[in-house]
């Protein structure tokens, strides 16, 4: 079936006023602007721009991408209806042997495009900056491990601490195994930040969010990362991990060749709040917010990427376009997909139709 997506068409390269798009499933035919080819169905909104990216999101739909493929699918599910066609998902801290089986299990996911890889948020994390990770299931990252779990399944990114003993070398591991490594829940003076990115590290993990904050004196990780033109920098755009004025601060520091938005998702995206799991540990969402019970760290979110997208333009001020960029294009070239985070003929991201509040009216994918 082909569909017709009209709007103002924002490729990802190229803005076009009364533009159109074509697609047959997820694929790009042909984009162009005034009069359209005849399509199996027309969608219209003010605007129509590639499909999302999200680098980070342990799940929603009240489901995990820790537990079953069924599980899997209803969480990548809530959050394709919200824009996202293309998909990392998020492992929390579990013991390695864990791990490895939950890794080989996602492979056929990401065999389907269901996923777009796995991230490893653990266990190779600071103790001292675990934020909602389980602190006894915290470890150095022994070269037997890293290699274990990079071999095992369809790994994209690995966030690690990159002090710890071994971190250095884990860098190297990880980027010498194809996948994205990342430099989070750290407390890294700004010394060793330097020599994991020239080790080869390229993703700060939720800047400023589990490491200790900037100081003017020791700018430590946050300020080595954001200072990095090499450095990709996530930011979650919620209103609960960064004030609006520091979002809108990393996003002018970094650029928008640099700048990702993030859910950083946990099941109770798009479901209601109440009482869930992450990982071993129990989470209380209420107004939105998820903090470990008891009022503890923030626990991931419940955001989406298309209200991260409407919370970076009007609570921070960022240009619509630079914005669309952090959700699509910088995402999509991080992870190496030449076929995704844009709007041209070949590419297989699917389109996203959003009204004049940048609401999705349809997704195509």
């Amino acid at each position: 079936m082909t569909v017709l997506a009209r709007g103002t068409v924002r490729t990802g390269g190229r803005v076009l006023p009364d533009g159109w798009v074509l697609l047959r499933g997820g694929e790009v035919l042909r984009t162009g602007h005034g009069p359209a080819p005849a399509a199996d169905e027309t969608v219209t909104g003010a605007h129509v721009v590639p499909g999302f990216v999200d680098l980070h999101c342990h799940g929603g739909g009240g489901a995990s991408f820790g537990g079953s493929p069924g599980e899997a699918a209803t969480a990548a599910a809530a959050h394709r209806a919200h824009g996202t066609t293309t998909l990392v998902a998020s492992l929390v801290t579990r013991p390695v042997d864990e791990l490895a089986a939950t890794l080989a299990a996602c492979a056929d996911l990401v065999a389907d495009g269901l996923l777009a890889g796995v991230h490893l948020e653990g266990p190779w994390l600071s103790p001292d900056h675990r934020g909602a990770h389980d602190a006894a299931l915290l470890r150095t990252p022994e070269p037997a491990d890293v290699d274990r779990l990079l071999g095992t399944g369809p790994v994209r990114v690995v966030t690690l601490a990159p002090e710890l003993p071994g971190g250095l070398d884990a860098v190297r591991r990880v980027v010498d195994a194809g996948a994205v490594a990342a430099l989070g829940h750290t407390g890294a003076d700004a010394a060793t930040t330097r020599r994991a990115v020239d080790a080869g590290a390229r993703l700060a993990t939720h800047l400023f969010n589990a490491m200790p904050p900037l100081h003017h004196r020791a700018p430590g990780a946050a300020g080595a990362l954001l200072a990095d033109e090499r450095v990709v920098v996530e930011l979650i755009a919620d209103g609960v991990h960064l004030d609006p004025a520091v979002l809108a601060l990393a996003a002018r520091a970094a650029g928008p060749a640099r700048t990702a938005l993030v859910t950083d998702a946990m099941a109770a995206a798009g479901a209601p709040d109440g009482t869930y799991r992450l990982g071993e540990l129990d989470v209380e969402v209420s107004g939105g917010a998820a903090r470990l019970a008891g009022g503890g760290a923030i626990a991931g979110s419940t955001l989406t990427l298309d209200r991260a997208l409407r919370h970076a333009v009007t609570a921070a001020g960022i240009a619509l376009d630079d914005a669309l960029a952090a959700v699509t294009t910088v995402p999509a070239a991080l992870l190496g997909r030449a076929d995704r985070g844009h709007l041209e003929p070949g590419a297989t991201g699917g389109a996203v139709v959003l009204d004049a509040q940048l609401r999705p009216v349809r997704v195509v994918a």
